[in-house]
């Protein structure tokens, strides 16, 4: 009776009417200034006695999917050509469209869990949002992974973009949140942690919100911390995490049924590439037992080695907090008599913090990294470069990523390959390495008195608070990922792409490091900066430009090996 009362009062809405009418906000959700194409006949709708939402009149269009509707979900379906695939464990969901536009979508309730009813995101009635044009992201819109496009070249690879969507799928009163922070410390994490709170309390009116104590064990093995905007407060100006956090401990079927049993329904988990391994799995199980529970991830690597993100939250702080031990390293050196001052900053696969300190400093001579491999003796190595060095300017910076010369470490003190909770290779001190090397190489040759001077400043730096640009940068964060929870999204990472945050499917955080490029522009920037030499054979540049220069297959229109295993399907997107 309520649909047939409803039906009685339809009337069409012309493209003129449309730039005077005010429907439930549908194009606030639009980026575009101008009105819908109307594909086909739109209707305004009376709104119902049963509707949640504020406004008494409706507005639907085929194209969008979705908008407050008075009948519960107000679905349009709209057929999209999609992929689906299988890999590790995990399913692919990746969308087509023309021009070579691929979209690698990131999972939805609505994929596994029917039937489904959405309510009006609570934002629309915030007064401090109220008066914002845009601040519901459209459906639709996406993000590209590679901002560099060729003008006959395909549209390539799109996240979806992160934000606020129209309708969401828990009610306040419903959500039942937590947050785990795993893994290293990394400045920033308090201040992710109080968004996280902060965000569901003030944006969406959640009260329940948890605090796993010590890591993924935690979820199993030890108490909870109850979260508040008061508890949180001023956390952000403390380094280190206030739940504390672990290594290792990651036992899914302990996990999920803690989650199931506490009645939690957003999982907030934050940290590295390992840690994001572990939530995806944490996500598939959720998903086999078909509980709806969003699990969301934000990326935290201080080493900055997270794939297409544009960089971690922390690594700012980071290069900024090198750059005073560079600073000390540079007075001990040029105050003696050949002074070398010997700096090693972290970076266990990845050299951007050495990388990004040196080309700050501008007092560095020599930066090695993880990527860049070196020799000590013979012509053109490092040890001919530290005797010129010397006798031309009478002093030397040397900054050394953590990870960098391993190889050489590990045959000089024939050790044995041992790992850490998390998997990570245990490394040796290359920096106490090297200084005794250096040493022993000037006193063994007699040829000139050195006075070198060790710094390691890695734990001092991951310990400090973040600076203002992360603190920024870890609040976006936070509220992309609650966004995105709220919206019904699940197994997916927040982190910034080309500018725009979005939500990247898990997958694509873990499958690969991101590492510096030693054929790259960046990297010649240093060396002409440092005056180092490359340490490169022509057989290094060969071999690193063919790696660099692998073209990602969807992107370029070449045969895919995983297409083989596509299943092609028609998806019905709500």
């Amino acid at each position: 009776m309520a649909l047939a009362a409803s039906l009685s009062s339809v009337s069409l809405l012309s493209p003129f009417q449309w730039s005077t009418f005010t429907p439930c906000l549908p194009h606030r959700a639009s980026t575009h200034k101008s009105p819908p194409r109307i594909t086909s006949t739109m209707v305004v709708i009376a709104a119902s006695d049963t509707t949640t939402c504020r406004h008494e009149r409706r507005v639907f269009a085929p194209q969008y999917r979705g908008g407050c509707s008075p009948f519960g979900q107000g679905k349009k379906p709209a057929k999209i050509g999609a992929y689906v695939s299988k890999m590790g464990g995990s399913s692919k969901k990746i969308v087509t469209g023309d021009a070579g536009y691929v979209l690698e979508d990131v999972p939805h309730f609505t994929d596994y869990i029917p039937d489904l009813p959405t309510h009006c995101n609570p934002l629309q009635d915030h007064p401090a949002y109220c008066v914002v044009k845009q601040y519901f992201v459209h459906d639709e819109d996406t993000v590209t992974e590679k901002v560099i496009a060729h003008k006959n070249g395909p549209r390539g690879l799109h996240f979806r973009r992160a934000g606020p969507r129209q309708k969401v799928y828990f009610e306040p009163d419903e959500v039942h949140a937590c947050i785990v922070t795993c893994g290293g410390l990394c400045p920033g994490l308090n201040t992710v942690i109080r968004e996280i709170v902060c965000g569901l309390y003030h944006m969406y009116g959640v009260k329940r919100v948890l605090g796993i104590d010590g890591g993924y064990k935690g979820f199993y093995s030890r108490n909870t911390i109850p979260l508040t905007p008061k508890v949180v407060n001023d956390i952000h100006k403390r380094g280190g995490t206030i739940l504390g956090t672990s290594r290792g401990g990651h036992d899914t079927s302990k996990i999920v049924d803690s989650i199931h049993d506490r009645g939690i329904n957003q999982v907030y988990i934050i940290g590295g590439d390992g840690t994001q391994k572990g939530a995806s799995v944490i996500f598939e199980e959720i998903k086999r037992r078909g509980l709806k529970v969003a699990v969301a991830g934000i990326p935290k690597t201080i080493d900055n080695d997270i794939p297409v993100i544009d960089r971690s939250f922390g690594f700012d702080t980071a290069v900024e907090e090198a750059q005073r031990a560079i600073n000390a390293a540079h007075v001990e050196a040029e105050s003696g008599e050949n002074g070398i001052g010997l700096v090693k900053v972290m970076g266990r696969y990845s050299g951007f913090i050495a990388m990004y300190a040196t080309l700050a400093s501008r007092d560095v001579d020599c930066c090695l990294i993880p990527e860049s491999p070196f020799y000590l003796e013979g012509a053109g190595g490092l040890f001919e470069y530290v005797e010129r060095r010397l006798k031309e300017n009478g002093h030397m910076v040397i900054v050394i990523a953590e990870g960098a010369g391993q190889e050489l470490l590990s045959e000089s003190m024939h050790s044995a390959d041992k790992k850490d909770a998390s998997g990570n290779k245990l490394l040796l001190d290359v920096g106490l390495w090297l200084s005794q090397k250096i040493k022993g190489h000037f006193t063994k040759k007699n040829k000139m008195i050195i006075n070198l001077k060790y710094i390691d400043p890695t734990y001092m730096i991951r310990a400090v608070p973040s600076n203002a640009s992360d603190n920024v940068y870890c609040t976006l964060l936070a509220q992309s990922a609650v966004h995105g929870a709220m919206a019904g999204y699940t197994g997916f990472t927040s982190g910034l792409v080309n500018g725009r945050h979005s939500y990247i499917p898990f997958y694509r955080i873990t499958e690969k490091q991101n590492k510096v490029v030693i054929t790259d522009r960046m990297w010649a920037r240093l060396l002409s900066s440092t005056n180092q030499p490359s340490f490169l054979t022509a057989k290094d540049v060969i071999e690193d430009k063919r790696e660099d220069e692998s073209p990602t297959q969807l992107l370029d229109n070449q045969s895919n090996p995983d297409m083989s295993n596509l299943v092609k399907k028609e998806i019905y997107c709500n």
